[in-house]
């Protein structure tokens, strides 16, 4: 006769599973059980049960890491527009990433593991006392994701800085100097200077290079990407437009890029927790300092049924959107887990 047959054959199939509260009742030294409440198996020691093992499934979280932005060039007074910062480095495992490249994949993780965060800062402005690059975005981490600074954008004789091993390139500085090179799965090459032109280039993008500066007007900062992680489309990582001598400035690329300076109009900065880069330096005849890079952001979205513990040196909030937690960190470097 098969245990299928007997009544009861379940409890004998499961002779170890229990509650907290329904152990045996008299256990034999080294048997384990499993406490389905609790999801932890212990072992009877002779005289009392282990402090036990917990068993916790894995669960998925879906992650967008943005960099800061580079910060925009500054320019001297007899020079040529400065260079836009390229955005912040962009990987995400919702809806597309930087540069053009795969979809990422969610991380698979564990409770009560802690994991790296860090939001980076964005790049300052080049230096007010000459031709003056401006300074590459810092990088923003989440486990073993990490997103680069975007490059700092050129002036004069210097061409936009590279955004390190990621992030976008910098709009170039200066007559026929190119702009820094993007990386692919993380963002855009910055546009070049024209020969024989003073405006600008504008800084690369997460999605779109940025535009090379011709005589009379400076290049745009290339658009951004939009993911939906949040539940709403939201566009990030746009790139800093270029700066004019004597023309048309170039306007920031979508999803927080910073505007270029002209003779009409004033620079801006990369926008606050989107990876921006900033605006360019520009105008005729006067020395100006480039706008600073946007911060970046790391975003996460987990089940519902998890609980995140946000460590010190962080700064977040926590919604609920559908079956899912999104979580929102802004500033700062720490730890984060889940129960």
């Amino acid at each position: 006769m098969g245990l299928s047959s007997v009544s009861g054959a379940s409890s004998i199939v499961q002779p170890g599973v229990c509650t907290s509260t329904t152990r045996p009742a008299s256990p034999y030294h080294g048997q384990a059980i499993f406490e389905t409440d609790t999801n932890t198996v212990k072992i009877w020691l002779g005289t009392q049960w282990s402090s036990g093992t917990v068993h916790a499934a894995s669960f998925s979280v879906e992650y967008l890491v943005i960099a800061g932005g580079g910060g925009g060039g500054s320019r001297a007074a007899s020079a040529g527009g400065a260079g836009g910062g390229g955005a912040g480095g962009l990987r995400s495992s919702v809806t597309a990433t930087g540069g053009g490249g795969t979809l990422e994949s969610a991380l698979l993780l564990d409770t009560g593991v802690s994991l790296t965060v860090t939001v980076g800062g964005g790049g300052a402005a080049g230096a007010q006392t000459g031709n003056s690059v401006g300074a590459q975005g810092s990088d923003s981490v989440f486990s073993s994701i990490t997103s680069t600074g975007g490059g700092g954008g050129g002036a004069g004789n210097y061409p936009g800085a590279s955004g390190g091993s990621g992030g976008s390139g910098g709009g170039a500085g200066g007559t026929g100097n190119v702009g820094g090179a993007g990386t692919a799965n993380q963002g855009r090459a910055g546009g070049n200077t024209s020969p024989g032109s003073n405006d600008a280039g504008g800084g690369g993008g997460a999605n779109n290079v940025g535009v090379n500066g011709v005589n009379g007007t400076a290049g745009a900062g290339g658009a951004g990407v939009a993911t939906s992680i949040t539940g709403s489309s939201v566009t990030y990582g746009g790139g800093g437009g270029g700066g004019s001598h004597n023309g048309t400035r170039g306007t920031g690329g979508t999803g927080g890029g910073g505007n270029g300076q002209d003779n009409s109009s004033s620079l801006s900065n990369g926008t606050v927790n989107t990876g921006g880069g900033a605006g360019g330096a520009g105008t005729n005849g006067a020395a100006n300092s480039g706008g600073n890079g946007g911060s970046g952001v790391v975003i996460l979205r987990y089940p519902n049924t998890k609980t995140i513990t946000i460590g010190s040196g962080l700064t977040g909030t926590t919604a609920t959107v559908g079956s899912n937690n999104v979580t929102t960190i802004t500033v700062g470097s720490g730890t984060v887990s889940w129960s």
